[in-house]
């Protein structure tokens, strides 16, 4: 991958949703997993790497008490089309009897994220409930989770997205706001 294939589908996006635009969803977002959760001491998971902007960005405005932790899990693996799950990381900790949140940033085909939320039932998990950044509506597999039970913005073309935690090839999470490329190009 050259850092001038990046820089040109950098260029070449079409701009979905500004900074200020995710940072709003974010608070709108986190106002009401604080409602939901304030008697429930939840446990709050960010799916690695992805999830880690959507996390970060979700707990800083959260006023209620709460643990974090962190899995590893993905299909993805550097590609722009999802391959077999691959565990790279289970919570550290014990889920059983715990309210837990899974933070992610985009559910698509929902296959990975309805893998970690049978993983946590199976762990005993008291409540498991997903957040995500971003939902693609029309992206979901039979097979997937149909839905999150918190969406911050909702897309629902089939567009390939990167930018504010997504990534283009493991590249562009930085990328303020959210972007999307035709699909023809994430070749």
């Amino acid at each position: 991958m050259s850092l001038a294939h990046i820089e040109q589908i950098d260029q070449s996006a079409r701009l979905l949703f500004s900074e200020q635009q995710v940072s709003d969803a974010l608070i709108s977002l986190s106002e009401k997993i604080n409602l939901d959760y304030a008697e429930k001491n939840p446990l709050i998971i960010c799916v690695l790497i992805g999830g880690l902007y959507t996390f970060t960005q979700l707990i800083s405005k959260m006023h209620i008490p709460l643990q974090m932790d962190y899995l590893h899990a993905s299909r993805y693996e550097g590609k722009t089309s999802g391959q077999t799950l691959s565990w790279k990381a289970y919570p550290n900790f014990n889920l059983k009897d715990r309210h837990v949140i899974i933070v992610d940033d985009i559910l698509d085909a929902g296959i990975t994220l309805k893998a970690i939320v049978d993983y946590s039932f199976t762990q005993e998990a008291a409540s498991v409930a997903t957040a995500v950044l971003l939902d693609k509506v029309n992206a979901r597999a039979s097979e997937g989770l149909a839905h999150a039970d918190y969406t911050a913005l909702s897309i629902d073309s089939g567009d390939y997205v990167f930018g504010s935690g997504m990534d283009y090839q493991d590249y562009l999470r930085n990328k303020p706001g959210i972007h999307a490329i035709q699909p023809m190009t994430t070749s």
